[in-house]
């Protein structure tokens, strides 16, 4: 039985690992991190990190108890997801805003690691995920995740000049696709179509 928990599928993990690359989406928001470093005047880039993989971590485990708690299943929350990862895939490919937040003057932990990358899309798809794939491939897609996080984090400015406006916008955009299939396949997988 312990064999199972280190069973790992490399193909599962880097399914997971694209699917949550995709809809962090740690890249495309590279300006709203360079904003917010502006505002701030320093981004905690490894409380920020560690924040995200907890909530992450305790959300894969007991994300299923609470929507139990409110009387959901997880086909029900997978369904729901599918529509928030397929709005935020059209914001990524059309370049418009449909979710607005406050930003508000500390960035340590709100909104950095919650909402910007562990939000309501990562949640959902991390239960939407669950019903899919094994659980240590789902944490080891989170890791890798949380590492390129860190990594993006440290060096915001840098890949700002690397990649400029426009191969920004690429990245976005190609992403934006990936999510868009993504939110279509979790949709059909979770209503039998």
């Amino acid at each position: 039985m312990m064999t199972e928990y280190f069973d790992f599928d490399h193909k599962q993990i880097l399914s997971v690992t694209m699917i949550l690359f995709a809809i962090i989406d740690i890249i495309g928001a590279i300006p709203v991190v360079i904003e917010l470093r502006k505002k701030a005047g320093h981004i905690q880039s490894e409380k920020a990190t560690i924040v995200s993989m907890i909530l992450m971590t305790l959300f894969l485990f007991l994300g299923t108890e609470l929507l139990n708690i409110i009387g959901l299943d997880v086909a029900s929350f997978a369904i729901a997801g599918s529509f928030v990862i397929f709005f935020i895939a059209m914001e990524m490919i059309l370049g418009i805003n449909l979710f607005k937040e406050d930003v508000p003057e500390s960035v340590s932990i709100v909104p950095l690691a919650f909402p910007l990358i562990a939000g309501a899309g990562t949640m959902t798809t991390l239960l939407s995920l669950k019903s899919e794939y094994d659980t240590q491939n789902i944490l080891v897609g989170i890791v890798l995740n949380m590492v390129f996080v860190y990594f993006v984090l440290k060096k915001v400015i840098w890949l700002e000049r690397l990649l400029g406006k426009s191969g920004l916008n690429v990245l976005r955009k190609a992403f934006g696709i990936i999510l868009l299939a993504i939110a279509i396949k979790l949709f059909k997988n979770n209503t039998g179509l």
